[in-house]
């Protein structure tokens, strides 16, 4: 028999208790469905996570809590990547292909996409990329077009992956495209 929940918590309980959930969770989990869970306010978790963030960053622990696909998880900190990716080498959180980075480029930023146009973006066949990108989780289904096309889009992996919170925090593609005069020299530099 299951042990009744306790309504009311005390600050370092509710904080003990936020840890455990974030712990097992295995995506982002939002304040408000923890607040939900234990019956309190959403103020009060986001309070807890935000007290519990500063604690791991002042004590420099081998982890952090970061708020990224619209809730909270724990990473490991940056400082020790080459440990962690050491350990993780040879799972399937191996390094994504030129091709899958570019064909995962082409999803966020176009999504929902279908699978015909990010192959004439691209100039290749992106079916075997597709499925390796279903495969990991980074990209979904995102219903149909009338005519019947599949059309993706990223996941909350992708997002988690990318260490983002939402699609609003990619970054601009305007700053990495040519500019306008500079299409026109060129143009007129082909046609020479």
């Amino acid at each position: 028999m299951q042990e009744a929940i306790p309504q009311i918590f005390g600050d370092e309980e509710l904080a003990r208790v936020v840890e455990a959930i974030l712990m097992v969770a295995p995506e982002p989990v939002a304040a408000a469905d923890i607040a939900s869970t234990l019956s309190v306010s959403t103020d009060q978790v986001e309070a807890v996570l935000v007290q519990l963030r500063a604690e791991y960053d002042r004590d420099e622990r081998g982890f952090e809590l970061r708020e990224v696909g619209g809730g909270w998880r724990y990473y490991s900190r940056p400082t020790y990547d080459p440990f962690v990716s050491q350990f993780v080498s040879g799972s399937r959180l191996q390094k994504l292909s030129q091709a899958a980075l570019e064909t995962l480029a082409v999803i966020a930023y176009r999504q929902p996409v279908t699978r015909q146009k990010v192959s004439s973006i691209r100039g290749v066949n992106v079916d075997s990329v597709i499925r390796s990108l279903l495969a990991r989780g980074l990209i979904e289904s995102a219903g149909e077009t009338a005519s019947g096309a599949t059309l993706f889009q990223t996941t909350t992996e992708f997002l988690e992956r990318m260490g983002l919170r939402s699609l609003d925090e990619l970054s601009p593609l305007a700053p990495h495209l040519p500019h306008r005069d500079e299409l026109f020299e060129l143009a007129q530099s082909l046609e020479k």
